[in-house]
């Protein structure tokens, strides 16, 4: 294959690949954007050249049925990237190391983190390290990941990448089947098991948690576009307890500390403004921490795995509750 031929295919994947999934014409470039962009690609020609260049690969894609046309009859004419396997899809993997950065931030350094983010982001061969070479492990137990039904996730990926609604069959914790509608908006993996944010039918509201194992079957719409919720944002859902089914309530919370958790908690903050004072000499631990958290199924699991290297001081509803739990597990071993 001659250097001239291997550089035209690698320019139609880059241009292709600068290309966003999404169908919405404002969202999409056009050929004075994609100059702007990745004009540099076709080696220093003259602009006017340039642009006849980029206007025939364009033409190249539509035809391969790589890239498609989102205004037909508008002025200017913009384009998009058709997915035939999101599997491949660099949105997809975008996502996928979002969620490992996320597991890498209660280790790394915000500076440090945001270093690894601007490398993701502006890389266009991908990330350099592969698990050779890199690991990231878990603080806690990991458990087995969740079966899903074939295609699920693929369908659901698909639906939100291209804001489209999406038909499932679920199965409820009760045994009772249903079709639904949904119109996604966030994909999350609490420990081993993906959900699914959604709206379903006809309901402008809630938005409601959906457990991916439970789908027996997920059908994309594609001519069907979702809904968009108003003022949903992931980040709030997740700071408020819907990540964990709580009720998000911040409460003001006090600890005394010790042995292995005196170190961890000084270097990884529980919160930001969290306070440490020494506890007294004649005091059986070593610190009190104070801290503004949420307090969710996730913070009791956190308190009660501690064991009694910590113990709860305030507020007195979340006390009384780790002391009834610690009593009954106490009780099973006699």
């Amino acid at each position: 294959m001659s250097a001239a031929h291997l550089s035209r295919i690698e320019r139609l994947k880059q241009l292709e690949a600068c290309l966003p999934i999404e169908g919405r014409a404002e969202r999409c470039p056009d050929v004075g954007c994609l100059l702007d962009r990745i004009g540099g690609i076709y080696g220093g020609a003259s602009e006017s050249a340039t642009r006849r260049a980029l206007q025939r690969d364009l033409k190249e894609l539509v035809c391969d049925g790589r890239i498609a046309i989102v205004n037909p009859n508008g002025k200017p004419l913009r384009y998009r990237r058709l997915m035939d396997d999101p599997d491949d899809d660099p949105a997809v993997w975008d996502w996928l190391w979002q969620q490992v950065l996320t597991q890498a931030g209660a280790t790394l350094t915000r500076r440090q983190l945001d270093r690894v983010w601007r490398h993701l982001l502006t890389t266009t061969d991908g990330p350099r390290l592969d698990e050779s070479r890199l690991r990231i492990l878990p603080d806690t137990l990991r458990l087995q990941p969740v079966e899903l039904h074939d295609g699920v996730l693929r369908a659901v990926i698909q639906a939100l990448i291209q804001r489209r609604v999406l038909r499932v069959h679920y199965l409820k914790p009760t045994g009772e089947r249903r079709e639904s509608d949904l119109h996604p908006q966030a994909l999350m993996q609490r420990g081993p098991i993906p959900y699914l944010f959604a709206l379903k039918d006809d309901e402008a509201e809630p938005i409601r948690l959906y457990a991916l194992h439970r789908m027996t079957r997920a059908e994309l719409l594609p001519e069907v576009e979702a809904r968009v919720a108003d003022g949903f944002d992931l980040d709030a859902a997740i700071a408020d307890g819907r990540a964990d089914f709580g009720a998000g309530e911040t409460i003001a919370l006090e600890l005394r500390v010790r042995g292995y958790l005196a170190e961890l908690l000084r270097v990884c903050p529980l919160a930001p403004g969290q306070r440490i004072e020494d506890e007294p000499p004649d005091s059986d631990f070593e610190q009190r921490v104070s801290a503004q958290v949420p307090s969710t199924g996730q913070l009791l699991r956190w308190l009660l795995g501690a064991g009694d290297n910590l113990e709860v001081v305030a507020p007195p509803d979340l006390r009384r509750i780790v002391a009834a739990q610690t009593r009954k597990a106490a009780a099973l071993y006699g």
